[in-house]
């Protein structure tokens, strides 16, 4: 009784020093000119939930010597790279890289721990091309990155690491495609990145498209110039500046070569030299006398050797040449289709690859039949030169314009793959993830809005290119064109088509009435009737410059795809509070609003933006006159951010961007439906918040990868976030930002009221290669705390509790194990209560197979309670049933029932083997000492009758003998995992309780009655007897109760 009292007077002096310990939070001299710093929130984490179906890649590169490694670069997803040929990817560029563009990737053959990345794509297309900043360099093989310079270059077609010195590069410089620039040419360095020199530029229009460089000689390189420039209706290609240049002193002497290339002019050009014959050049030339061009004297000579269109087609898009590392007559032009001749370019045939539209090769020079190709589906890997190739479906790195979410449970998310198709994704699963065969189609194609009744999407409507639109019908999987005209728009002039439509036209089902549906071209077009018949209801709401409106591609080439179809309505809005309020901005910089249902349209365009992309329009849900504007100009070489807000009507704007970085140019702005003026803007390199209606904004990227955010939807306090580049995202649980205010900013402690929980089933298998995740699953807690000292010694609780305010699981920061220890940090901590009651107290020797957990808790009213120091605080929240799930409350009530029980039994049943475990040790270690005592003989067999009847009890309740999870089918189970199995079984299913689970739960209550009469005769009679035999021999007696064991005296 001393040593507990001791215990006990210890425990109670540390009580009141921690008491004492307790902090207060210190005054503050200013707060920060941003309204909440992002320790208040930083705990919240965005998900990635896919889909794993590769976006465009145009560079791709393989490592000498180590033939599973291997890199890829993906147009807006960063830099990738796998160490088991393609079976897995890993980003390496996320945390150092600033833009998710990328040009080219280069691995030193003599380092390869060193490489160089150029950002900025070099394919540039009207839509979905990113601008980069400079060249990273990294020196441990990706795992961290610096940038070293070249910022200003834009886009990066062709990085070269000389073969035996890593420190000397030089870099194709394509530039800005949007105006003509200064920086462009090739760079060259010889000291790593420190600093560098122009060695070679021909005009401010001309950029470096191709750079070649001869295998068996270094210095002598081939550089491909491009005379080219975007313009929002028109993509130029070709000029005087065009050319191919060669250099045979590493660049500080070049000559342009032009004997037997075209005289006509030249566009764009794919140069390479044979690795095996340094006297073989070949070049993909566009040109009207263009096609396949070789040289065999080294450039000095060309011929033309090919000149079918299907190598050269589309040419600003493509023009890639590659040379067989072993073998000069073999050759590859990769184009939409990947071409291979073996025959010195006189014929070609077409190699199968995963996915068409084809950038970038690299074969391994020792074996050639190893090699990574690169094309819009993403990355993939050949070790038998072509025949087959590594999946696709595991890379993250998708490009999506816009976003939709339904209200159904889960909720889908959708939108338009580029260079794919539509996707419908489940924004969770009952799985540990969310698969591949998890999403769908819904009609439309890569460039589609997506729009449906979100309350019931059975029929989908999305769009396409040159105005396609369709109808997908969910109940039959079919779908039907419903376009307004029906009209082939592929190689059509603009003038003379009859509407014009946004390579992404805006496709609308009203909120108000879900049978009404709006289309916009360079008119809105309405239908009533799920577009069987439409019917205009605005007059051309764009600039309709007809000089604007030829073919989008020359001089030689030209481009009816439909990305430079110019002059038309880019967003389409409805106000939530009046059906007959519509908004549109167009692609060349007008907004107009019609309150009226589109009878009379007003012009409400800013007068500071000039001729711009409207790219979004967002209708405040709190007012009815707010609206904001994401604006931009990047199509004109101007990536400065803006963003406009009206709240009279668009009579007046006013232009909110402070905070937001300079290029980091707006492309979605949404306000929380939630809390009037939180407002979330998606930008080219990531998010931003401002909780004060766009009057300061700071940067919301938390785990959120650099990427351009495309389009935003608040969603059942969800942001819905799709990317150009890397997927779908999801952020859940707004709610804290809901409750900031300047109350937290005063605590030392604040507790979050958590969000409602829905009781569902899945997972998170954060170790699987290609997987969506889904959210915690249980109850997100968060809180914050002022200011937590390293050397902290003050325990913090979390305590859930019942509608009865009794405790049913609690948490603490000192926990020895994970599961149960909660964090305890500076700034916003978040921890997740998975519905489960507290878990079964170990016992000592048990494998515990079915689990230590309890079981789920039913829906109900449940509160949380923290503890820290002197505070202590309390919120609610509920636990929700899964809407999919009819189950009255009467199988409610009866499934609780089962699981209390079988609950409670286990509880019962593992105390009751500790205590016959405690028993036995005592009595053994009693028998030890009495073992030659002839005179406590009796006491001796005694004790040895209680030690059998404990091994027999012991073995029917628990197995003892299984130590590894295969030894389940090894020793049987006994009546501790036979009433797991049920009662895990019932807490799985959905109610009510079967009559197989009911017949079940009735024998082992019975077997379990039997144990349990078995036990309390053990503890009742035979120990409180044998207690009596030692006591009439003045043997000290033995204690039953665990927690008095210890303080057993011994003899």
């Amino acid at each position: 009784m001393l040593l507990r009292l001791l215990l006990i007077l210890s425990v109670s002096l540390l009580s009141i020093n921690q008491t004492n310990a307790q902090r207060q939070k210190k005054p503050k001299s200013s707060e920060s000119n941003v309204q909440f710093e992002e320790k208040y929130y930083d705990a919240l984490r965005w998900r990635n939930i896919g889909p794993f179906r590769g976006g465009r890649s145009t560079t791709a590169t393989g490592v000498v010597g180590q033939s599973q490694t291997y890199y890829f670069g993906a147009t807006g997803g960063g830099v990738w790279k796998t160490t088991n040929a393609g079976h897995s990817w890993k980003n390496v560029s996320d945390g150092f890289f600033k833009t998710g563009s990328i040009g080219s990737v280069a691995v030193s053959e003599s380092d390869p721990n060193v490489l160089y990345v150029g950002t900025g794509e070099a394919p540039v297309r009207g839509v979905k091309t990113s601008h980069g900043d400079g060249v990273y360099k990294s020196t441990d093989a990706g795992r961290t990155w610096k940038n070293i310079g070249l910022e200003k270059t834009r886009q990066i077609s062709k990085v070269r690491i000389h073969p035996k010195n890593p420190d000397v590069v030089y870099v194709a410089a394509q530039g800005s495609p949007w105006a003509p620039t200064e920086e462009r040419g090739v760079y060259r360095t010889k000291d790593g990145g420190e600093s560098w020199e122009k060695i070679l530029f021909v005009d401010e229009n001309s950029g470096v498209c191709d750079l070649a460089m001869d295998a068996t000689n270094p210095r002598v390189m081939y550089a491909a110039f491009w005379d080219h420039q975007r313009t929002p209706w028109k993509i130029r290609s070709g000029g005087e500046g065009s050319g191919i240049y060669k250099t045979t002193d590493g660049g500080d002497n070049w000559n342009q070569l032009t004997t037997g290339l075209p005289d006509s002019i030249m566009g764009k050009i794919g140069v390479v030299v044979s690795p095996v014959n340094p006297d073989r050049v070949w070049a993909i030339i566009e040109s009207e006398q263009g096609g396949l061009y070789r040289s065999d004297d080294a450039g000095n000579s060309w011929k033309l050797i090919n000149e079918d269109r299907v190598l050269r087609a589309r040419s600003w898009y493509y023009m890639h040449i590659f040379a067989h590392p072993t073998n000069e007559n073999v050759v590859y032009v990769l184009n939409a289709p990947f071409m291979k001749s073996i025959d010195g370019g006189k014929t070609f045939e077409q190699v199968p690859t995963p996915h068409g539209d084809n950038h970038d090769l690299w074969i391994n020079p020792n074996q050639p039949d190893y090699m990574i190709n690169a094309n819009d589906g993403g990355a993939n890997i050949s070790f038998d030169g072509g025949k087959s190739w590594s999946t696709q479906q595991n890379q993250p790195t998708a490009q999506f314009y816009r976003v939709s979410v339904d209200n159904r449970f889960p909720y889908y998310v959708y939108g338009g793959q580029q260079d794919n198709s539509t996707v419908a994704i489940p924004s969770r699963t009952n799985k540990d993830g969310i698969y591949w065969e998890d999403f769908y189609r819904v009609g439309g194609c890569e460039s589609a809005f997506v729009a449906f009744d979100p309350d019931n999407p059975e029929h989908i409507y999305a769009g396409c290119y040159q105005g396609i639109i369709s109808e997908y019908d969910a109940n039959r999987n079919e779908t039907r064109d419903v376009m307004a005209y029906a009209f082939q728009g592929l190689g059509s002039k603009p003038a003379e088509v009859k509407y014009r439509f946004n390579w992404n036209a805006p496709i609308l089902v009203s909120q108000h009435d879900p049978s009404v549906i709006y289309h916009a071209g360079n008119v809105v077009l309405k239908s009533a009737n799920r577009g069987n018949q439409w019917e205009e209801v605005s007059p051309d709401l764009t600039q309709n410059d007809t000089t604007n409106l030829d073919y989008g591609g020359g001089p030689i080439t030209k481009e009816g795809a439909g990305g430079e179809v110019y002059h038309t309505i880019a967003y389409l809005a409805e106000s939530p509070h009046d059906a007959s309020m519509l908004w549109t901005g167009s692609d060349d910089g007008l907004v107009h609003v019609t309150q009226d249902g589109g009878k009379n349209w007003s012009n409400v365009t800013p007068s500071e933006i000039g001729e711009a992309l409207i790219n979004t329009i967002e209708v405040s849900p709190h007012e009815p006159g707010t609206a904001y504007l994401a604006i931009t100009r990047y199509k004109f070489n101007d990536f400065t951010p803006h963003i406009f807000k009206t709240t009279d009507y668009g009579n007046s704007w006013t232009r909110l961007v402070d905070g937001i970085d300079d290029e980091a140019f707006v492309r979605v702005v949404r306000e929380d439906p939630q809390r009037k003026d939180l407002l979330y803007a998606g930008t080219e390199t990531g998010l931003y918040i401002s909780f004060n209606g766009g009057q300061q904004w700071q940067p919301f990227q938390l785990n959120l990868p650099v990427v351009p955010v495309t389009d935003l939807q608040v969603h059942r306090n969800d942001l819905v976030a799709a990317t150009q580049g890397r997927a779908f995202w999801i952020l859940d649980d707004l709610t804290p930002l809901h409750q900031l205010n300047n109350r937290v900013k005063e605590a030392s402690t604040f507790l979050f009221q958590p969000r409602d929980t829905y009781k569902t089933d899945g997972s998170r298998d954060t170790t699987a290669v290609a997987l969506g995740e889904n959210p915690v699953n249980g109850t997100a807690i968060y809180y914050y705390l002022d200011e937590v000292p390293e050397d902290d010694s003050l325990a913090l609780t979390l305590e859930i509790m019942n509608e009865a305010d009794s405790v049913i699981r609690i948490y603490t920061s000192d926990a020895e194990k994970e599961p149960q220890k909660a964090p305890k940090k500076s700034g916003m901590n978040h921890w997740v209560w998975n519905l489960y009651q507290n878990d079964y107290e170990e016992v000592k020797g048990l494998m515990p197979f079915q689990g230590m957990q309890s079981y789920r808790v039913m829906p109900g009213e449940y509160q949380v309670r923290l503890a820290y120091g002197e505070d202590t605080l309390t919120q609610s929240f509920s636990v929700l049933m899964d809407p999919r799930v009819l189950a009255t409350e009467a199988h409610l009530a009866e499934k609780e029932e089962h699981l209390e029980t079988l609950d409670q039994s286990v509880r019962d049943l593992y105390q009751s083997v500790r205590k016959m475990q405690n028993v036995r040790a005592l009595v053994k270690s009693m028998n030890e000492r009495l073992d030659d005592d002839e005179l406590n003989a009796e006491v001796v067999e005694v004790g040895d009758e209680i030690l059998e009847t404990i091994d027999e009890l012991e073995g029917q309740l628990v197995q003892m003998e299984q130590k590894t999870f295969q030894d389940v089918i090894n020793f049987p189970n006994q009546l501790d995992t036979h009433l797991k199995h049920l009662k895990n079984v019932i807490d799985a299913s959905v109610p009510p309780v079967t009559g197989g689970q009911k017949q079940r739960f009735s024998d082992l209550m019975a077997e379990w009655q039997v144990r349990q009469s078995e036990i309390q005769q053990l503890m009742n009679e035979a120990i409180p007897a044998y207690n009596q035999l030692i006591q009439d021999n003045n043997i000290p007696y033995i204690a039953i109760e665990e927690e008095e064991a210890t303080e057993t005296a011994m003899p």
